[in-house]
């Protein structure tokens, strides 16, 4: 037997009191854990487990038999055996074969909603009403809708685990370090159900030079680690799946579109070490568990904090090795939602939104936010006061080039920001890196100093140093800095 956790204990005790109770559980905290032993303990009664993606449905089919519980399997491909009592099935495939038809439906005492946030959407609603005399229990790690409203309309009480703060304190999450550049600029991009228009989003963020800094920040703060990252469209995923792979790296695509069987052997190559990064179009921000991933990449902005925890929560569950989970935050995700170890107060009033301490102090997030990237350094500073880092400070009406280098600076979760620091034999290679770029290119050696304290914010110590072939991260750095040149060159021109 599976030894289960206090609070798993707890929130079972708890959930015997209710009949339609939603429970509230981060990723890695064992929903399906939990939800097991519930069916355990459910003898002579008959079970109903509905989730909607393939690899949650086989995935709790497998714990089930851990817990001693057979179980059949409704799901388009395979057979069906209704003579079992549980039964664990597809919502797609359910609504098909049982609502739109009209045909009786298999006996249920308790019915599951996985991944509950879904649960006001038509197809859940209707297979809801269709057992009105069964005990309907959700269960979500996000128990709000797009736009971070209640569920109060389908469940009647919360039931919630501790939240990732405290699971990280016990060691079954491990922490984040989260680095951010600044805010992509999304005043033109529309609002539709609760989050960004995904069309204009791609519009905005799948560009050159925002898909080069992707990849550079990647080679210097990753570390190679195990990388998932999250994009905007399929275009997005396939245009940096390539810039991953001209900077050397093992990377590969996967959308909706993709086949199983192709989207099943990448992410195995992803768990073998065979690849590095897997850049997804809104595939893998559910149900799909790796702990060996230990960076999340966010190139998808969006006002959705369900979303936005969903995404992070792939790299949080602990493995060997694995001190923490590391985000490239690209989105602005985190200076709109705050860190994902803050508490949430949720809500199941479909009229009130799921707030956080950073959202709660931040009604109007574009003129209220506390924290603001420095557009010279890219360092974390406070609204209104000078950037600690380099002392720039915007001035209201300011003319000139803008230039903007865009380094993710570390952000703490008391806002303080912490610049990566390079000793002086790193600083040494980056000079002589810098060198063999301008020997091949035909550059002067004053384009090698000044782009040496471009980087540094100072002047190297000798003018001459053997040239060294550059590494991905100092050939995508000068990349970027061309076309953040040339941007600001053309943005000039036009104001004339």
């Amino acid at each position: 037997m599976i030894q289960l956790r206090q609070y798993q204990l707890d929130v079972i005790a708890e959930l015997e009191q209710h009949q339609r109770p939603i429970i509230v559980a981060p990723t890695g905290s064992g929903k399906t854990v939990i939800a097991s032993e519930i069916i355990r303990r459910a003898v002579n009664k008959h079970v109903l487990f509905l989730a909607h993606r393939r690899e949650l449905i086989k995935q709790t089919k497998k714990h089930l038999a851990e817990f001693g519980v057979p179980a059949g399997i409704i799901l388009a491909g395979e057979p069906m055996d209704l003579t079992k009592a549980v039964q664990v099935g597809s919502v797609q495939t359910f609504h098909s074969r049982y609502i739109r038809v009209g045909k009786d439906l298999p006996h249920a005492d308790i019915v599951f909603i996985d991944e509950a946030h879904h649960a006001r959407a038509r197809t859940y609603r209707k297979i809801v009403e269709s057992y009105p005399n069964a005990k309907i229990i959700g269960m979500t790690a996000t128990p709000c809708r797009r736009d971070g409203r209640g569920l109060g309309g389908t469940f009647k009480t919360m039931i919630e685990t501790p939240q990732i703060d405290e699971l990280i304190k016990l060691s079954y999450l491990v922490p984040t370090r989260v680095y951010a550049p600044s805010t992509p600029d999304l005043r033109k991009v529309q609002t539709l159900h609760g989050d960004y228009v995904e069309r204009e989003l791609a519009d905005v963020m799948d560009k050159p030079e925002l898909v080069g800094d992707i990849v550079s920040h990647w080679h210097r703060l990753a570390d190679r680690r195990k990388t998932v990252v999250f994009v905007t469209s399929v275009a997005h995923s396939i245009h940096l799946r390539d810039e991953f792979i001209k900077s050397g790296v093992k990377a590969e695509h996967i959308d909706g579109s993709t086949p199983k069987d192709e989207r099943d052997e990448i992410l195995a190559k992803l768990s073998r070490g065979e690849i590095e990064v897997v850049v997804n179009c809104m595939v893998l921000t559910e149900g799909w568990d790796q702990p060996d991933v230990a960076c999340c990449v966010l190139a998808r902005p969006t006002k959705s904090m369900g979303l936005f925890r969903q995404m992070v929560g792939r790299v949080l569950r602990p493995a060997p090795g694995k001190t923490d989970a590391l985000i490239l935050d690209h989105a602005g995700a985190t200076f709109r939602h705050g860190f994902v170890e803050d508490p949430v107060y949720w809500t199941l009033d479909p009229d009130k939104k799921a707030v956080t301490p950073t959202n709660e102090a931040r009604k109007d997030y574009a003129s209220n936010s506390k924290l603001l990237a420095c557009t010279q350094c890219s360092a974390i500073r406070t609204a209104g006061k000078p950037c600690p880092e380099c002392g720039f400070l915007p001035k209201r009406c300011g003319e000139g080039l803008d230039v903007q280098d865009g380094d993710l600076i570390h952000v703490d979760r008391d806002g303080r920001r912490h610049s990566h620091q390079y000793d002086h034999a790193q600083r040494e290679q980056w000079h002589r890196q810098l060198a063999f770029i301008a020997q091949e290119r035909g550059y002067q050696s004053g384009w090698v100093a000044h782009k040496y304290r471009e980087k540094f914010g100072r002047w190297p110590d000798r003018r001459y140093v053997e040239p060294m072939t550059p590494t991905p991260e100092v050939s995508s750095w000068v990349r970027s800095r061309q076309i953040a040149y040339a941007k600001a060159l053309q943005k000039a021109q036009a104001n004339g």
